[in-house]
């Protein structure tokens, strides 16, 4: 029996707090708590008479610690779910320390701000020390680690799909496929189609910032970043088809290179239609995806949260969307003194999604291994404190858990490998 605060009511948010209400005995009390409060109980209302789970509604602002401080501090909950965005993510662990609570995410911590002067000395020094020039990176997080170590406390960060499951799928295959790692190719494929022109499947700011920025992998010890979009690759994925991918920064490559320290190798790719990149690039072009401020008649706007209100809301595309993602790992190394390959995956249908939790499968595969990863922690599966990463946890009841709630996994020992 467990009492846990939802923090966000988003797409991931309404995905994760559905799927919570399905485990009996687990999740005995919810709250839902968002700076927009009639969102969560518009979702409250659907959930009543569906589920044993007992939920109630908050206002917070995310952004304001002492809020935070205030509603945790009120409702006393076991663990407090972070499915805001990762804006936030250091406002809610300030708030969790000083309440002595346990604390997840989905997604590692950026700024909203990325010209405020502090940040960006900070960033500076690291894209020199580490080589990578993302906007998003561990070390803000990592660095609350003795924090909530001395506090006895466990802080589960980006348990989504990439990140989090990827990692547990490396965890998987560390412990049951191979001796020693030599590379890892994370794939992630949406063939769905929302049958709009262009718009983001999840926040269009995270989203977009995510995707325009220069892509980097891991090689021999260090990072190599590369312009934006310019490695492609075309791969068939199962139950999808023939898919251009392209290479990205992403975060879970960082906790990867340190927690398999023999890789040799580690690269995200990620799939994108022609029409997405010609309006992206468009949208770049024409400065839209900037975060700086700019004066419009009298009016401070930033101009990709403007293109944000112009974009189709991520959460309405769930009932226009069809066909299917697989997200999963490649690896090479050796098993018993063999060279040996290893593919582990999921696939997931959109339509599907939809019917089950009113969600499309981008959120579906977001908000399910949020749930999951709270399944751990509050039936102490995972009970390392500190700051940690998925790949750091067991794998195997995790990834039991996504077989029972939706995500199953496929694999093959002879897949076609990424030149």
């Amino acid at each position: 029996m467990s009492r846990v605060l939802v923090i966000g009511c988003g797409g991931v948010a309404n995905v994760a707090i559905r799927k919570c209400c399905q485990v009996d005995g687990v999740f005995t009390e919810l709250c839902i708590a968002s700076r927009t409060k009639a969102k969560c109980d518009a979702l409250a209302e659907d959930l009543k008479g569906t589920t044993k789970t007992k939920i109630t509604t908050a206002r917070v602002n995310a952004d304001d610690v002492r809020e935070l401080v205030a509603l945790i501090k009120n409702y006393k909950p076991d663990l407090v779910m972070n499915i805001a965005l990762p804006y936030q993510d250091l406002t809610i662990m300030d708030a969790c320390l000083e309440c002595g609570v346990n604390y997840m995410d989905t997604a590692n911590y950026e700024p909203e701000d990325t010209d405020d002067p502090e940040w960006r000395a900070i960033y500076e020094k690291r894209c020199r020390e580490k080589g990578f020039s993302a906007y998003f990176d561990y070390s803000w997080q990592w660095a609350y680690r003795e924090k909530f170590e001395k506090a006895g406390l466990t802080a589960l960060l980006g348990c989504g799909f990439d990140p989090g499951v990827t990692q547990a799928y490396c965890a998987y295959a560390k412990k049951h496929e191979f001796d020693e790692i030599d590379t890892i190719d994370i794939l992630d494929c949406n063939g769905g189609d929302h049958g709009y022109a262009f718009a983001t499947n999840f926040n269009p700011e995270v989203n977009l910032r995510e995707v325009s920025a220069p892509g980097s992998y891991w090689e021999d010890g260090r990072w190599i970043e590369i312009p934006a979009m310019s490695i492609k690759r075309e791969y068939d994925f199962d139950k999808v088809g023939h898919k251009d991918m392209y290479l990205l920064h992403h975060e879970e490559i960082e906790s990867l290179a340190e927690n398999i320290p023999e890789v040799k190798r580690i690269r995200f790719f990620m799939t994108f239609g022609q029409s997405y990149l010609t309006h992206m690039k468009c949208l770049e072009n024409v400065g839209m995806l900037s975060t700086t401020p700019i004066n419009f008649e009298g009016h401070e706007i930033v101009p990709i949260k403007f293109l944000k209100a112009l974009l189709p809301d991520p959460a309405s595309l769930g009932p226009r969307t069809k066909g299917k993602t697989n997200i999963g790992c490649i690896f090479t190394g050796r098993k018993d003194g063999r060279e040996k390959t290893y593919y582990i995956y999921n696939v997931c249908d959109h339509e599907e999604c939809y019917k089950e939790v009113k969600s499309q499968a981008i959120n579906y595969t977001t908000g399910v291994p949020a749930m999951c990863g709270a399944l751990m922690l509050l039936t102490g599966k995972w009970t390392e404190k500190g700051v940690h990463t998925v790949e750091e946890f067991d794998p195997d009841p995790f990834l039991d858990a996504l077989d029972k709630y939706g995500l199953p996994r496929s694999e093959t020992h002879e897949p076609v490998l990424v030149d």
